[in-house]
């Protein structure tokens, strides 16, 4: 590439491990994933090599075709009911996209980029003032909530950006809140995915470097994590899992 060349994409890095012993070295990481979609949120352009933009996978991703191919329907695993209370961990503007209304679910949201968590307080009372229950402006490591508070946590498209030994201690942390018998669904990348290789490039030149790890070190997370039950649903770039204590 012609004017920059991306951050390579980890697998089992010692910098992972480094990031799990020392908290306090998440912040580059979260400060460079909220700095891309805060960009993209306000439309700011990126500049990218002329053979990045040349890629089909960008053209997607302009038109805003790649993200309704990609994302993963967490509603096809466990779709939420009437006055269950949800937290959506890295939201997005998700709350304006997904059918939450029909569901009449309660929506708790929790997001790093600030556009998305002032968009969503400011259009999620208008939307609906009773399902929705705001947006906090936090990391999905910090849970500040009651233990037993949610009756499900959904984390989506956000996992690719923070290694394992992150995702271990975002694990423990829904595991406090989330009620007997919820459940946590989120997804991970699928190296074996069409879609995976092209993918990595293009988020690390938008600025969010991609951590790609093998469906079996996440699986040895679960465990780790003292997971009880594990169920799986593939996507055209992620693997979804629903995980119980």
């Amino acid at each position: 590439m012609s004017k920059k060349q991306p951050h390579q994409a980890h697998v089992s890095s010692p910098q992972a491990s480094a990031l799990g012993e020392q908290p306090d070295s998440w912040q580059p990481l979260l400060g460079a994933v909220a700095h891309r979609f805060n960009r993209e949120y306000e439309r700011q352009p990126f500049d990218l090599p002329t053979e990045v933009e040349a890629m089909p996978i960008f053209r997607e991703w302009a038109s805003g075709e790649l993200q309704a191919k990609i994302a993963s329907p967490f509603w096809q695993m466990v779709q939420p009911r009437k006055h269950q209370h949800w937290l959506d961990l890295g939201c997005g503007i998700s709350l304006l996209i997904y059918p939450w209304r029909d569901w009449d679910a309660f929506f708790h949201g929790q997001e790093i980029s600030r556009i998305a968590q002032e968009a969503l307080n400011q259009r999620g009372p208008q939307l609906n003032s009773k399902i929705f229950k705001g947006v906090k402006l936090a990391p999905a490591h910090r849970l500040e909530y009651d233990p037993q508070t949610f009756d499900h946590v959904v984390a989506t498209g956000v996992s690719c950006y923070y290694p394992v030994d992150y995702w271990q201690t975002v694990l423990a942390q829904v595991r406090r809140v989330l009620k007997p018998g919820g459940t946590f669904i989120f997804d991970v990348i699928n190296l074996d995915a069409p879609l995976a290789e092209n993918w990595a490039i293009l988020e690390t030149y938008l600025g969010a470097e991609v951590f790609l790890e093998p469906l079996e070190t996440w699986q040895a997370s679960f465990k780790q994590a003292g997971v009880t039950r594990i169920q799986s649903q593939t996507s055209p770039l992620f693997q979804m899992y629903q995980v119980n204590w």
